[in-house]
This record gives C-alpha cells, structure tokens and sequence, in this order.
C-alpha cells in the first residue's frame, strides 16, 4: 500500500478539540454552545469521509509528528481498520449530539456546558485512537478517553455517581499502567512501536515473552472492552445520564477496547506469532464465557440500562472471540459487528433514554401500556432487538454471519455453539421489554405523546440504519469491503 502525507488526520482530532474550547466560552448560551458541538460534529465527519477514495484504492494516510525514541516515530496514520472505526464514531456523534440536546433540554439537566464540552474532548481522543500510528500514540489517546469520560460518567454528582466514577478510573487507570508497561517491554524487544498488518512482534524469538506480552496488551484494553472479569465498572457507570450511556457504549469507551483488541491481534502480536507461541485460546475460552455469563447476567437485571449493559458485555466479547479466532472471516465479522452493534445498542439506549425522559420509568415492570403512548419508540426498539438477536434482514444477521462462518472455517464448533446460544439469550432478555411495553393496563385510553422530535427522531434514524445495514446490498458490500481490506492486510489470501 503506497503512503500519502496529509494533515486531515490531525484535522479531524482537532476539530472537536477547539469545538471543546468554544463550548466553554459559550457557557451562557445554550444555543450557540450547541451549534459549536453541531458544526464540529458535522466538519468531522466530513473531514473522515472526504478520505474515503484514497483507503478505498489501497492507500494510507499518514501524519508524523515527531521522534521520541529511536525507531519510535509519533504519528497518525489511517489504514481501513482505522477508518472504518473513525467514519463510525463521526457519524454517530452528529446524532448523539441532537439527541443530547433533546435530553438535556427536556429533563432541564445541570452543567450542560461540561456536559457538551467533555462529549466533543471525548471524541477527539477516540478519532486520536482511531488514528493512532503507533503504540505510543495510541497510549496517549486511549488516556485521554480516560479522563474525558470520567466528567460525564459522574454528570449526575450523587454519591452514586461519583462512587461509580472513581471505580471507572481506578479500572481503567490500572489498565492504562498495565498497557504502558507492555508498550515499554514491546520497544525493549523489538525497537518499534509502529502498527504493522500481521503483527511486529513475531521478531522475538521467546514465545513465552510473546504470550507474556500478548496478555499484558490484552489485559490494556480488555477493560474497556469489559471482558469478564474486568466488566464491573460498566453497569456502574449506568448511572450517568442516556446520551453518556449510549456513547461509552456505542462510539467511544467499549469500542476504543474492542478497538484496541483488534489492533493487538492484528498489527501488534500477529496471527504468525500467536500460532507459532501456541496457547493462545485462552482468549477464546474468556470471551466466550462473557457471552454467556453476561447474557445469563442481563436476564436478572430489572433495571433496563443495566440490562442494556450486560447486552453490550456480551456482545462486545463477540467482536474479541471472533478475533481470537485467527481467520480472515471471522475477523472481518468482528469488525463488521463493531460497528453493527453500535447501531443497534445506540437505538436500544436512545430508546431508554426516550421511555425515561417522557415517563421517568427505569424498571422493566413499570413499562406496562408505554408501548401505546410511545409505539414508534418501541417498535424502534423492538427493531433493534430482533437485529441484536441475529435475525434476517437486519444487521445483526450479517455480522454474526460471517462470525459463524469464521468458526466453522476454523472447525470451532464450539465457538459456534456459543455464538447460536447467545443469540437466543439476547431475544430472551430484550422481547420481554417489548411484551411489557405492549401489555394493556386497563386503561380506556392512552394519550400519545413522543414529542420532542430532538429526543425522539435520532432513535427513528438508528433504527432504519439497523435495517439498510442488513439489507441494502450497496451499504453492506461497502462495509464488508472496508473490513475484508483490513483482514486480507492481516491474514493475506
């Protein structure tokens, strides 16, 4: 793949970075302190999509910005993983930004302005980690997330909350030092940093110090991922508001862990090392076990984002197993479902967010008869559910598809028992809210009400993408072509 040298990596990270800076002058002004986060949000995506043609013809882009150590060259630099993760966070963030407006405003929230100005900091570390050229780079971005979310994650300022926020840094500091030590070791043994298709650490003659190193980076990021037994900060973190809820979940901090998962198996430890270091199933074993164990899990929860939250645990070790595999197939289903369940997870949250604002219920129980004073919510949500249960013509279907095939490839029938099972278990968890919803109560009549369309029109967009996401050839062959680049880059063949 040839190299080309421009600045709109840079852009892109910084674009949210000044609108950040601008919403905090704007503390007086609610309305023009959300144009900032509308024009970033928009300049954004723009931005990440104007590189379309050149990844799509085999290129990279790259930006360095300068040498730290010798072989160590900072930088950003955009291949098709990358890309495909930033042109995913940018284009959620413009709906999450009117559906934060929609929230905040109907529910009269306090500190809007931290609120709006941590959100658009928090996406400027996860383009910077999308973007990430290099270990180092990545490291710095991947804190960075860190600390933007911590603000929105103790919003609320209850001693819930900030209960809740201290667990989220102590995990995912540790995890951080964890991951910083890996990357120091890496550079002892190898003199690079730099991400590399098929992995750089294949160099190294030790296969202990490989799986040693292997699980350390694992470990780094698996807690952003909430991988079993590193999940317990997740549901914690329920008790931030909505829109925060459906961004870890969605678009920044769980996806940056998949994320990394995917880069350390790919570009840093490789395919050829792991099978050359053996053991490496390990992961396999832990990642299914949190599927099971958290869709097991959710089935208990009464609260609806903390079921939501024991879904995205589960499904999030979806995207780690089928990495975990080591073919090309089931990589690229990993890939494809990244991006499949942010869709989906992010309609089912804008959906809770929805129920709670116009009716302040949280528990399940007390839904009864909300689905026919709020049928286009729920049939959103009903959407959403059957495609996060692998049901044909949604998006769902065609990310466990190619999972399910990657098993099969690999002659992992175990794997793809795990992966059948837990779809059964994801319909057992989240129908039941539907049936709930739509359970009648007695009342003669039921007065309609899902109004404000800033709350409610962003769910009704994720919704259709759930399903042009499963059925649009020409959206879906763009997809699998952006990860098949990146798994081919990987695995070759």
């Amino acid at each position: 793949m040839n190299e080309i040298q421009s600045i709109k990596p840079l852009l892109a990270i910084l674009v949210s970075s000044v609108a950040c800076i601008l919403i905090l002058f704007s503390n007086k002004s609610k309305n023009l302190r959300e144009t900032w986060t509308f024009l970033a949000a928009i300049l954004k995506f723009g931005i990440v999509l104007s590189l379309y043609p050149a990844i799509t013809s085999g290129k990279i882009i790259v930006f360095r910005f300068f040498d730290v150590l010798p072989g160590v060259t900072t930088s950003l630099r955009i291949d098709p993983l990358g890309f495909y993760f930033a042109l995913l966070s940018s284009f959620l963030w413009i709906i999450t930004s009117v559906y934060s407006v929609g929230y905040m405003r109907t529910l009269e929230e306090k500190h809007q302005t931290r609120y709006f100005a941590s959100f658009a900091l928090s996406l400027s570390a996860t383009m910077g980690i999308a973007f990430s050229g290099d270990l180092l780079t990545f490291f710095i971005f991947y804190e960075m997330l860190t600390i933007a979310t911590y603000p929105l994650v103790v919003h609320k300022e209850t001693p819930e909350a900030i209960q809740a926020g201290r667990k989220y840094l102590v995990y995912s500091l540790s995890a951080g030092a964890v991951l910083l030590g890996a990357i120091a070791w890496s550079y002892y043994e190898t003199r690079t940093l730099t991400f590399t298709p098929g992995g750089f650490l294949g160099s190294i003659e030790s296969t202990k110090t490989i799986m040693i190193l292997f699980v350390l980076f694992i470990y780094g990021c698996a807690v952003k991922g909430a991988l079993f037994p590193l999940h317990a900060w997740l549901p914690s973190a329920m008790v931030a508001p909505t829109p925060v809820s459906a961004l870890l979940h969605a678009v920044a901090v769980v996806k940056a862990g998949v994320f990394g998962v995917l880069r350390v198996i790919g570009y840093v430890a490789g395919p050829a090392a792991l099978e050359r270091a053996g053991h490496y199933h390990w992961l396999t074993c832990v990642a299914s076990f949190t599927i099971l164990g958290a869709s097991v899990m959710a089935l208990a929860q009464d609260n609806l984002k903390r079921r939501l939250a024991y879904s995205t645990i589960s499904q999030l070790a979806y995207i780690i197993l089928g990495a975990s595999l080591l073919n090309v197939n089931a990589y690229l289903g990993s890939m494809l479902h990244m991006a499949n369940h942010a869709f989906m997870k992010i309609t089912l949250f804008f959906c809770a967010g929805a129920i709670y604002a116009k009716a302040h219920k949280e528990k399940i129980q007390d839904m009864k008869g909300l689905g026919y004073q709020m049928p286009l919510t729920f049939i959103a949500f009903t959407l959403a559910t059957l495609s996060l249960s692998g049901f044909p013509p949604f998006s769902g279907f065609i990310s466990k598809w190619y999972l399910c095939k990657g098993a099969l490839e690999g002659g992992h029938w175990g794997v793809l028992a795990v992966y059948l099972s837990s779809a059964l278990l994801n319909a057992a968890y989240l129908l039941p809210v539907v049936f709930v919803a739509f359970t009648k109560t007695g009342e003669s009549s039921v007065t309609r009400d899902e109004k404000p369309y800033a709350l409610t029109a962003p769910l009704y967009i994720t919704a259709v993408f759930v399903i042009l996401m499963g059925c649009l050839p020409w959206l879906i062959s763009r997809q699998v072509n952006l990860a098949g680049m990146a798994s081919v880059s990987i695995f070759g063949g």
